[in-house]
């Protein structure tokens, strides 16, 4: 791999990054990792004394993981890096089989499914490192330009 970092990549930084390190990268996909650490703040309200990671993180972690796939694509089609910014379109058939406790590490795969109209179509999910499934998700994400502030 690359020495691209995810920040490369994508405008999140913690406390509200949940990608650490992309592992590989193909036309029609992206594989990545995140550790879960024991010290997240979350984790002192979800659950507390059996904290495990909210079900809408892991989903974030997977978008997150298609926004560094999107960044890499759009660079490969000549965008500027930080040109545009993904934003999920749509959400459907999020499933949920395991969870992830403090101090899991996690591998989050994305792939394409489809373009159409400014529409990219993907599918998600996510594996513990000993290859416990955790979770799938397919959505929808259009690659939008910033609006200026001002």
């Amino acid at each position: 791999m690359s020495s691209i970092t995810v920040t490369d990549l994508i405008p999140h930084r913690p406390p509200f990054l949940f990608v650490d390190e992309i592992l590989s990268h193909d036309a029609e996909g992206l594989v990545a990792q995140r550790r879960w650490r024991p010290e997240e703040d979350f984790y002192r309200g979800h659950y507390p004394g059996a904290p495990i990671t909210p079900g809408v993180l892991l989903c974030e972690a997977v978008f997150q993981t298609a926004a560094c796939y999107m960044a890499l694509k759009a660079r490969a089609a000549g965008a500027a890096p930080g040109e545009g910014v993904p934003l999920i379109a749509k959400i459907s058939d999020v499933r949920f089989r395991n969870p992830v406790y403090p101090g899991d590490t996690t591998v989050l795969e994305v792939k394409q499914k489809d373009a159409l109209g400014g529409f990219t179509m993907l599918s998600g999910h996510i594996k513990k490192a000993d290859g416990t499934r955790v979770m799938n998700v397919d959505f929808a994400v259009a690659w939008k330009l910033p609006a200026i502030s001002g």
